[in-house]
């Protein structure tokens, strides 16, 4: 990750050596105590892949990594050049810096005085660290859209921050001048082989990271006041409060301490209030969206997450040259999520449904447009195709297949539970069949577990399973198995021949 540690070197050497500005209360430090910031991030995930999460990090940033209680939290202590790497990572969906963390923290026994625990936390914390992360966090973003601004395709568009559209208007001539600093930036950004999507967090109406020294002075004159807002995320049955009050009272006492004005919608900061039994924790978030929307621009009724694509590809450990299919495609997450960071294998999308198709094809199509404006030039595309054709008939080699990843219908919103009953059989006996033995393996995603058992039940011969991973798909309990191909050759069944299987419709 060299390129992106030149980056955020880049970074810190334009921001931080211009000024020390102050966010209203909270003035920054040295360069020298900033460079060696030591902080907490913490990040969700998706529920179930806690632990594939955590060894990514310690594999690309080599920090330590803890599991929270709560499902779908990990906590990393970085330093802020490590900023850069965190939004690489592709595991996680939201982002925020700790200020603070109490594992067992001690609720009185009447909600009134919890909540007045709550309105006195506020002033006793520890905002100024998290809050110069959350500044240089910030920008990022400036970096990012004046890049974008300077684009002789894109100057008179507008840019929505989700708070409206706004009109940037910078001086193209300013923006050249910092060309060699913006492109290093551009490098850890926007720069395909690093494979990252940095969420924006902030708009407009900042008073940090301004290029033009005069702007700076003006408005450390007059700051401008900030908007945010309180969420809580509260689990456990023993609290005698509301998410609401508790969000409620604590963003009234922030409101107080840093006078800055709330707003629900059109906020600049957004403090997280994350509650899980005895374990409160307070935090700024870093992302204002999922990171997973980073490769699906044309959407189907179930298309997966492209975080939960990558933990689930991450399950079967690919090695280079792997021939890797998703049989049941949809609109393409899990083969273009492979082949964005497995570009040393071959993937392949295919599905029955030619809508499907076309939105995984389109998925594809603009991903490489992204990564053309990005460098500037046509890109080399992806080590990627998609077919339509029927699950149970794939028009491939016996044994040819290295790793089978796909989601599988629920029979909820496509397909049906009772068609499930004659598909998954088939479905497994057709992978069996073009996955090599010995060596292939295949995850597996469904919430019709009863079903997917017995199907598995009479394919032991070909098919074991390792391991099962429980995860949480919009509110359903749906499992991903991990099988692996027993070294027994596949023999089609004499009175299964010409059978082929039922047409489901798919996303």
């Amino acid at each position: 990750m060299s390129d992106v540690q030149e980056a955020t070197n880049q970074l810190l050497d334009v921001n931080l050596c211009e000024n020390q500005m102050s966010i209203q209360v909270t003035e920054s430090g040295p360069r020298s105590e900033s460079e060696h910031l030591q902080v907490t991030i913490g990040a969700t995930v998706p529920t179930g892949f806690e632990q594939t999460a955590a060894d990514e990090v310690r594999e690309k940033l080599g920090s330590s990594c803890k599991i929270s209680k709560d499902r779908g939290k990990i906590y990393f202590d970085i330093s802020v050049d490590s900023l850069a790497q965190v939004h690489c990572l592709r595991s996680v969906d939201n982002l925020f810096v700790v200020v603070q963390e109490f594992k067992d923290y001690q609720f009185k026994e009447t909600k009134e005085e919890v909540l007045k625990d709550f309105e006195e936390l506020a002033g006793k914390l520890p905002w100024s660290d998290p809050l110069k992360i959350w500044k240089i966090n910030t920008c990022f973003k400036k970096k990012k859209t004046k890049r974008r601004k300077i684009n002789p395709n894109s100057s008179k568009q507008k840019i929505d921050n989700g708070r409206g559209d706004t009109t940037v208007k910078k001086d193209v001539k300013k923006e050249l001048t910092n060309s060699v600093s913006d492109s290093q930036i551009s490098d850890c950004y926007e720069n395909p082989a690093i494979k990252e999507q940095v969420s924006t967090l902030i708009g407009d109406g900042l008073t940090s990271c301004k290029d033009e020294t005069e702007e700076n002075s003006k408005e450390e004159a007059d700051p401008e006041v900030l908007k945010f807002r309180v969420t809580c995320n509260r689990a456990g049955e023993k609290h005698c409060f509301s998410s609401n009050e508790a969000a409620r009272d604590f963003g009234g006492a922030v409101q107080d301490y840093f006078k800055w004005k709330a707003d629900m919608t059109n906020f600049d900061v957004e403090v997280l209030l994350n509650i899980h039994d005895n374990e409160v924790v307070v935090g700024i978030a870093l992302t204002e969206e999922s990171l997973h929307r980073r490769n699906i621009t044309h959407f189907g009724p179930t298309t997966l997450r492209s975080t939960l694509a990558y933990g689930m590809l991450r399950l079967c450990a690919p090695q280079p040259t792997d021939i890797i299919v998703d049989p049941m495609c949809g609109t393409g997450a899990i083969p273009i999520e492979g082949a964005t960071e497995w570009s040393n294998c071959y993937h392949i999308a295919g599905d029955n449904n030619p809508l499907a198709v076309n939105r995984a094809a389109n998925n594809i199509s603009s991903l490489l447009t992204k990564i053309q404006v990005k460098e500037g030039k046509l890109p080399l595309g992806l080590p990627i195709d998609t077919i339509q054709w029927d699950i149970c008939n794939l028009p491939l080699r016996t044994g040819s297949v290295d790793i089978i990843v796909t989601d599988m219908p629920f029979g909820k919103r496509m397909g049906s539970k009772k068609r499930n009953w004659n598909l998954y059989p088939a479905c497994l006996r057709e992978m069996s069949r073009v996955c090599r033995p010995g060596t292939g393996r295949a995850v597996l995603l469904t919430q019709d577990k009863k079903c997917f058992a017995k199907a598995l039940s009479g394919m032991g011969h070909l098919w074991r399973k390792v391991h099962t991973v429980w995860v949480n798909i919009g509110g359903l309990h749906a499992a991903v198995y991990l099988l692996k191909r027993t070294p027994q050759s596949f023999v089609h069944p004499s009175e299964e021949d010409g059978e082929r299987c039922p047409w489901y419709k798919d996303q």
